[in-house]
């Protein structure tokens, strides 16, 4: 992949922590609040620094290396409760009622990233389009990664090693839909490399779903809304029914 341009670090830590606000927090303006900022930060920076709309779109959208560096960047400094955390948020719940709640609640925090940069799209500013779909995105994959870990916690199921291999472990999970499994000689996020083709390809797909979003007002965020609810939600049916599997069979 490509080295990580300068101000990389900051786009990355923003997202993961708007990712992990949007997420647990219960009220849906602050969802859309939470991610329209970070929208405007994003387009703003790209903006004051001189980029421009063109040159947003060539370092976001040009085979989505930028873009994967930002996700391979993010995953460390997502904010990730434990499995005593999630028992101690969920008391009495089982594995599958918690893995249920943590799918629900990022299907709605999905959502409203949807839904806010529709709303956003219709803004009297001409919007740098590209910048506005990598912000949406990163903050949906951050949403998304964080629910990958915290469903192996809640299936007492997480990753081996420190926390940053264990989030490398959930991006490989994200990209291939399924639990964490291991790799002889360890993943292998370099370009070229089958994981990072697959990532990219991934991300090709979740940019042109938040493409939706930037459509005209209210049908670009209902669009927004709608297909990334749906698609976090199968994504987090899918982690959990092959979590649930390993448990069985173990």
């Amino acid at each position: 992949m490509t080295e990580p341009e300068t101000g990389a670090t900051d786009i990355s830590l923003r997202a993961a922590e708007v990712a992990a606000d949007v997420s647990e927090t219960s009220q849906p303006q602050e969802r859309r609040r939470l991610v329209a900022a970070f929208t405007k930060a994003v387009t703003s920076g790209a903006r004051v620094a001189g980029r421009g709309t063109r040159a947003v779109g060539r370092r976001a959208g040009s085979g989505t290396g930028w873009l994967a560096d930002q996700v391979v960047a993010m995953a460390p400094r997502l904010r990730v409760r434990d499995q005593a955390a999630l028992q101690a948020q969920f008391p009495g719940k089982s594995p599958d009622e918690i893995g249920d709640a943590l799918i629900e609640g990022a299907a709605r925090a999905a959502a409203a990233a949807g839904g806010a940069a529709g709303v956003a799209s219709a803004l009297p500013v001409l919007p740098a389009f590209p910048a506005e779909i990598a912000a949406e995105t990163l903050v949906l994959v951050g949403i998304e990664l964080k629910l990958v870990a915290e469903l192996h916690e809640a299936y007492g199921s997480p990753a081996p090693g420190r926390f940053p291999e264990r989030m490398s472990a959930y991006v490989a999970a994200w990209a291939h839909r399924r639990g964490v499994f291991m790799i002889e000689g360890g993943l292998i996020f370099a370009a070229g490399s089958p994981l990072a083709r697959l990532l990219r390809r991934r991300l090709i797909a979740r940019a042109g779903r938040s493409a939706l979003s930037l459509g005209p007002v209210l049908t670009g965020a209902a669009a927004g809304a709608l297909f990334n609810r749906r698609e976090t939600r199968k994504l987090g049916r899918d982690i959990q029914r092959d979590l649930r599997r390993r448990a069985i069979s173990s």
